[in-house]
């Protein structure tokens, strides 16, 4: 399957049945978006009416592990591909620290959803959204990370970090699926299918490759490239809610410590049966959890 005959909305309904929703076509759009570097941001658009929330989805990932959330969500809405995902632009430096990429996340949010209240972002992206709202500190009312923290680091992410730096091609759909399946037990099979489809592509000599840029996306010392945002943590002044997976190893009781300690306001949820994508384990209490959040 080629882009050619690759129709990004066709499996919105399988999304809906399996999560148990009712279903009715969306109202859901495409578009681009200019942004300060050069390398435009491609995002979808849920709902006519103004965006009320923004999601940022995390590494190696793209807009469409939103979907089943935003349909039991049913509020106008912003899902952005992460610069170098999805159907964004990859960046000329290859740089997709949040901290290099949140000015582009600036500029789709003041463009798409300028009276969004509530920024969510999961794994890198909730680390841009903190990297984001430290230098425009006015683009959001409230603030979701989905299992993360900067007390991210090369142990607790091991398994995301052996995913992301698998092979660069794959001979087939059937492989670059099974691959997907071993990384995931939590997920269903049928799940990581619509999600390898929007997250992959074949070549014209029948190979698949991910739609990411995996060599600039090397996740390299997490340390390193996110200790430092701790200090975007204290510099919020927005509410500020964590949802943790209780499957997932990425935030652990010491960065929930941490995180209280420099926001004592700030509320944490954890969502049982949820590994580190929330968004695909558990989108439906995801999306209550965001709802209530948003109100």
């Amino acid at each position: 399957m080629g882009d050619d005959d690759y129709d990004e909305f066709a499996m919105l309904g399988d999304n809906a049945a399996e999560a148990g929703l009712a279903f009715t076509p969306p109202a859901v759009r495409r578009v681009q978006v200019d942004t300060p570097s050069g390398s435009p941001i491609s995002a979808l658009v849920w709902g006519d009416a103004p965006a009320e929330l923004v999601l940022v989805h995390g590494g190696a990932q793209n807009a469409h592990t939103w979907d089943t959330v935003a349909l039991a969500l049913g509020r106008p809405l912003v899902a952005l591909d992460l610069p170098g995902h999805g159907h964004s632009a990859w960046r000329p430096d290859r740089d997709y620290r949040p901290q290099a990429m949140a000015d582009d996340v600036a500029a789709a949010v003041d463009a798409l959803a300028p009276d969004a209240g509530t920024l969510v972002g999961m794994s890198l992206g909730g680390l841009t959204a903190l990297a984001t709202l430290a230098t425009h500190p006015g683009l959001a009312d409230r603030l979701t990370l989905v299992d993360i923290t900067p007390g991210v680091n090369q142990e607790k992410a091991a398994a995301i970090v052996s995913f992301v730096d698998g092979p660069p091609t794959f001979d087939s759909f059937d492989a670059l699926l099974e691959r997907t399946i071993a990384f995931n037990p939590t997920r269903s099979e049928s799940s990581l299918r619509r999600g390898v489809l929007h997250n992959a592509k074949s070549r014209p000599d029948g190979t698949w490759v991910w739609r990411y840029d995996q060599l600039g996306d090397r996740l390299g010392d997490l340390e390193g490239r996110f200790g430092d945002l701790w200090e975007a943590v204290s510099a919020l002044t927005v509410p500020l809610l964590l949802a943790r997976g209780a499957l997932s190893p990425v935030v652990d009781d010491d960065d929930v410590s941490e995180l209280r300690r420099r926001q004592p306001d700030a509320e944490v949820v954890v969502v049982p049966d949820a590994g580190h994508s929330i968004q695909g384990d558990q989108p439906v209490t995801l999306a209550a959890i965001l709802d209530r959040f948003a109100a």
